[in-house]
């Protein structure tokens, strides 16, 4: 590893709260660059804005995506401008160099229908009564909350002690923020906690985690539920290719708006740091508006 690179992600981590995920994802772009840089016999303390360029070209070669070499240049923008803040170099090559455009990407979504087909297949999916708790009680506060996956997996318990009305979520760059829960994700909780609580006290274990783990996290994983959405899907008669845990969190916004919430509140809920984020979802609405009226409408 080029000794840039774990002083780099130590201050990214320190100074901005970076999630263990955007870590990784730094690290994996910018030893993907320095390896660019070492077969072409250079460094990045040598490397100069021809040399950045030349990666770009080779990555738009290879096929990679837009939103991808868009990705991989900001990660590099971000390392040169701490090298040349930290007196590492004494230019920043990075700084004038345009990244490609993305394209505008609709997030795919659910009708409620969907989502009332996963949430009632959720309640009969699990090897056990306390799986099936489970199960039920991480598809209802998800739909009811828009929770990120990870967001969701990590809760603490604490935070649903009491039947709480809202719970504290702590989420991208160390925000918190408050989310409403639904009276079915209430039921759904207050029957998961005391099902897992008198699991623990069986096993005689304990877990600060809402949904504790014996893997090495403590709880479940993102990848364990990433793969449980897509077999629910397909128990459910949906085409699991087009969901995922953010295919939810997407349906919850784009419900929410469609029903009549605003952009703020729904910002606000998603924990999007900028408005402009979530104003994705007004396009979702446009375009299945267009397609109501283009394909419903009997003059069509």
């Amino acid at each position: 590893m080029h000794p840039w690179l774990p002083i780099f992600l130590e201050a990214m981590q320190a100074e901005q709260d970076a999630a263990i995920n955007t870590l990784t994802a730094y690290a994996r772009d910018l030893k993907d660059f320095i390896g660019f840089l070492e077969r072409k016999k250079l460094t990045p303390e040598t490397a100069v804005r021809a040399d950045i360029e030349n990666y770009l070209v080779e990555l738009e070669a290879d096929g990679l995506a837009k939103s991808t070499r868009a990705r991989r240049l900001s990660s590099i923008r971000q390392l040169y401008r701490f090298a040349f803040t930290e007196g590492w170099r004494s230019d920043d090559p990075a700084a004038q160099i345009r990244g490609p455009k993305r394209g505008r990407h609709l997030p795919t979504t659910l009708s409620e229908a969907d989502v009332v087909t996963l949430l009632d297949a959720s309640r009969n999916y699990g090897k056990t009564p306390l799986d099936k708790l489970r199960n039920t009680c991480l598809m209802e506060i998800l739909y009811a909350t828009g929770l990120r996956v990870t967001e969701l997996v990590s809760l603490p318990a604490a935070a649903a002690r009491g039947d709480p009305r809202m719970i504290l979520v702590r989420g991208k760059g160390g925000r918190e923020r408050m989310v409403p829960l639904s009276p079915p994700a209430r039921e759904a909780l207050a029957g998961w906690l005391v099902a897992r609580d008198a699991d623990m006290m069986k096993k005689h274990a304990k877990s600060p985690f809402l949904f504790p783990s014996r893997g090495k996290k403590g709880h479940v994983t993102r990848e364990a539920f990433f793969l449980f959405i897509k077999d629910l899907a397909l128990v459910s008669g949906l085409d699991p290719k087009g969901i995922s845990p953010h295919t939810l969190r997407h349906a919850f916004a784009t419900h929410l708006l469609a029903n009549g919430a605003d952009l703020l509140s729904i910002q606000v809920l998603l924990g999007h740091a900028d408005v402009s984020t979530t104003e994705i979802y007004t396009h979702v609405l446009e375009e299945r508006l267009k397609d109501l009226v283009l394909n419903k409408h009997p003059l069509a």
